[in-house]
């Protein structure tokens, strides 16, 4: 993000939470406004922001140098008053000074996504009862239920623009890392949302080493969401800490255990070192990572006890498996949606199992991308499915 698109949202939320502003509506504004500044900031324009607070209300005006026609500000997640198009102006009420936002860009936009996407759910299960109420009436609300459609297409369209930016805060890219490539494909049960408990995470550690984060939370919605975030934000804490590799699921489960108290997750961790190819998992009460070994049939890799995840009983992974990726060895870690589409798990490991080896060879950037798509050709049961592959590569050769 450019250093002075992020000032502007730092600038913003400040203002927000001085003026009490709810965290769903600072959400909105942050992105109404980063749609506008960005491709100005972009194209080398000067974009002014001022905020102004009185009366438990918060106004704040952008100055563009370049207009900004009706159809695109209509098309803003919150829209502005009228106005000529370069200078926009929203009022938005307050109240009591709320808790500052995350200091850290990633954190304060999952906090004000999973707002919005709540008070989007909320909204929607209103009207969805208000058009039933509407379809028993008579002629006479006509032209009320014609201006519920239109509340409905402004509805959708702010959901696109949340669920975009929801996605890039929730999965990340993968790391650049000498030694390895990383891919994944999310595959959600409902299409329109990208939100759900099937969640990951991935970066390099101090030393080196590449750490991965697989979480599966129990339940559905914006709650899973919520918990699958809050496991990988503990286990990522806990790993940049130095805990050790073997105690991240147990330590996280006691953890969270008074913060989240009716949290439960399986997790799958992988620990993967490119310059020896030295690779440990640790399995909460996940489905077993795969090999796929040059020359080899692909293979499950089960710890010969997996271990329960977080908030289930005796949270951990009683015992480690352990491997050394040779050059173009390819480790697939999933959650259950993708061996489960046919209710048959067994049925369902043995058909990856069976394209992963054929598939050995597949450039990673496309494979599990497709690996779910000929895995869900058939689907009696849908889940959301998350599936990630690690490739270790020839080093690059020292300068």
């Amino acid at each position: 993000m450019r250093p002075d698109l992020a000032r502007i949202r730092r600038r913003l939320r400040t203002a927000c939470t001085q003026a009490g502003v709810l965290a769903d509506d600072r959400g909105r504004l942050v992105l109404a406004v980063t749609l506008l500044a960005e491709p100005a900031l972009t194209a080398g324009e000067t974009v002014d922001v001022a905020t102004a607070a009185s009366d438990r209300r918060l106004a704040v005006t952008v100055q563009l140098e370049h207009a900004v026609s009706q159809g695109s500000r209509d098309a803003l997640p919150l829209l502005p008053e009228r106005g000529d198009g370069r200078t926009l102006t929203w009022h938005l009420a307050g109240g009591r000074p709320t808790a500052p936002a995350a200091a850290d860009d990633d954190r304060a936009t999952r906090e004000e996504m999973l707002a919005l996407v709540a008070r989007a759910d909320t909204l929607a299960n209103e009207q969805r009862d208000l058009k039933h109420e509407l379809a028993e009436t008579n002629s006479g609300v006509l032209a009320m239920y014609v201006e519920l459609e239109q509340r409905d297409e402004q509805l959708r369209r702010a959901h696109a623009a949340i669920f975009r930016e929801l996605e890039d805060a929730l999965r990340p890219r993968p790391p650049v890392v000498p030694g390895l490539e990383l891919a994944v494909h999310y595959s959600p049960t409902d299409q329109d949302s990208p939100t759900g408990g099937d969640l990951y995470d991935w970066f390099v550690l101090p030393g080196g080493q590449v750490h991965v984060t697989l979480v599966d939370a129990v339940g559905h919605g914006v709650t899973s969401t919520r918990h699958a975030l809050t496991v990988t934000h503990a286990i990522r804490t806990l790993a940049l800490e130095g805990h050790p590799f073997p105690d991240l699921i147990a330590h996280a489960s006691h953890t969270l255990a008074a913060i989240e108290p009716g949290l439960m997750a399986t997790v799958l961790l992988a620990r993967v070192d490119p310059a020896t190819g030295r690779t440990r998992f640790a399995n909460g009460g996940h489905p077993e990572p795969v090999l796929v070994e040059a020359g080899e049939p692909a293979r499950l890799l089960p710890a010969p006890v997996p271990g329960r995840g977080v908030g289930f009983p005796d949270p951990g992974s009683r015992e480690l498996v352990e491997v050394v990726l040779a050059e173009g060895d390819t480790v697939l870690l999933y959650t259950d949606g993708l061996v489960e589409s046919r209710k048959d798990i067994d049925e369902g490991q043995a058909r990856l199992l069976t394209l992963a080896g054929a598939h050995r060879t597949w450039p990673v950037a496309g494979l599990p991308r497709e690996l779910v798509t000929r895995m869900h050709d058939v689907v009696l049961h849908a889940d959301d499915t998350v599936v990630l592959a690690l490739r270790r590569t020839p080093a690059p050769p020292e300068a």
